[in-house]
């Protein structure tokens, strides 16, 4: 028996957290010293704290600057770290995005430049192509977030209206070496969506882009439409010569979390599954899946035995019909619909929580639950059912006083899900 459910999942987020500290993961993997400059540039919402722990472990003198998003960072002495807005980009977006380039432009074969980048850093680095405006790529974001498509087919879309973003940003840089250190929250590791693959390129095409926003139904200006049917808007392929000098290292991963959420619970006497670290699709079906696992475990001991913390990792996705639509992220949306599959049940704990401690645009990284909370929430005056039909788990939440709120952990390996039945 767990005596304090919550203080336990509570562990496993930290352990999770921690596994992707961004001091350790870059110590093993700092590049060598060049004859030249050495730049440093970034993005994401574990920019600042990247760049705390590089310019920590560098030796040699380095200048650059980082993207991070607004609220607080970790302090830099001799890289600047920029602001700009998440989930929607703003104006000082813009500014970061141009300073980046700036950087990494005029550079030779004898300077380094080494790139920070973290999930979050599409919104944060807006740069719109020649006759598309921010506004355009604002009506973009908007769009993609949703829309419900998946993190890749979303990043697929913003790198080709971009002058940042799929690959470009190494393009810039070359000929100098461009040395990518990645903290991955995508599921896959694939480095080519992470912040849209600033320094990384892939083999997508406009044409690609075309069909997802045909596929989910996302109206897009009309500019950029155009924009998307023009070859202007085709980003540099992976077998160009400037890339030929450049090199990428994922330093964190949801995987490599989940594999050590999964070894502290062992610690604490608690068998644990990992059911997999790239699960995606809708937050509120998403939910109901583990709602039956995890009540087939507890009333018939299967699939798993008692007591096991079922644990998973990924990005599920919120599809937003309509223009109503409460507060909350998919982390509170998956647990919200996860609860009323379980309502009444007992011996189910869980936690879904967003590992950069910010889930949606509340200032909570998820949410417990467990088979009281539904009652809880209408014994509140909060018909759970009503909140998730109008996307509003966080007020749910909020009512059955269940919020977790850790604050920004200054890393970000997406979401983690950690159901404890005993």
């Amino acid at each position: 028996m767990i005596a304090e459910p919550r203080a336990f999942l509570t562990s496993l987020f930290d352990a999770a957290v921690k596994a992707a500290d961004p001091l350790a993961a870059i110590r093993a993997h700092l590049p060598e010293r060049p004859k030249g400059r050495t730049i440093v540039v970034g993005a994401g919402k574990a920019a600042s704290q990247m760049a705390a722990a590089f310019e920590s472990l560098w030796d040699g003198p380095l200048e650059g600057a980082v993207v991070a998003r607004h609220g607080p960072i970790a302090a830099c002495e001799r890289i600047r770290v920029l602001q700009s807005a998440h989930p929607v980009p703003d104006e000082a977006g813009l500014a970061g995005s141009a300073e980046l380039l700036r950087l990494v432009e005029g550079l030779t074969p004898d300077d380094l430049v080494v790139a920070l980048i973290s999930g979050g850093g599409s919104s944060l680095l807006p740069a719109p192509p020649q006759g598309l405006t921010l506004m355009d790529e604002i009506a973009v974001n908007k769009a993609l977030l949703s829309s419900g498509a998946p993190i890749s087919a979303m990043n697929v879309v913003r790198k080709h209206v971009s002058r940042i973003k799929g690959g470009r940003l190494g393009f810039t840089a070359a000929p100098a070496r461009v040395v990518s250190l990645i903290v991955s929250d995508v599921p896959g590791d694939n480095p080519a969506f992470v912040a849209s693959g600033p320094t990384i390129p892939d083999l997508s095409t406009p044409a690609d882009a075309l069909a997802i926003a045909s596929r989910y139904g996302m109206t897009l200006p009309e500019a950029v439409m155009r924009h998307l049917a023009s070859e202007h808007s085709a980003a540099p392929k992976p077998d160009h010569p400037a890339f030929a000098s450049q090199q990428h290292h994922i330093i964190a991963s949801a995987s490599v979390s989940l594999e050590v959420a999964a070894a502290k619970a062992r610690t604490l006497g608690v068998e644990a599954v990992i059911l997999s670290d790239a699960i995606e699709g809708e937050a509120r079906d998403i939910g109901r899946m583990h709602a039956a696992i995890a009540r087939e475990t507890a009333l018939r001991n299967r699939p798993f035995s008692k007591p096991v913390v079922i644990l998973s990792g990924g990005e599920t996705t919120v599809t937003i019909s309509g223009d109503t639509y409460g507060k909350g992220g998919r982390n509170s949306e998956f647990l919200l619909s996860f609860s009323l599959d379980i309502d009444g049940v007992e011996g189910i704990h869980a936690l879904a929580a967003d590992t950069d401690g910010i889930d949606g645009s509340e200032d909570n990284a998820g949410a417990f639950a467990d088979g009281s909370t539904a009652s809880r929430m209408r014994a509140a005056g909060a018909d759970p059912r009503d909140h998730l039909a109008r996307h509003d788990a966080w007020s749910a939440f909020h009512a059955s006083g269940d919020l977790f709120v850790p604050g920004p952990t200054g890393t970000n390996v997406n979401d983690l899900r950690a159901i404890l039945v005993f």
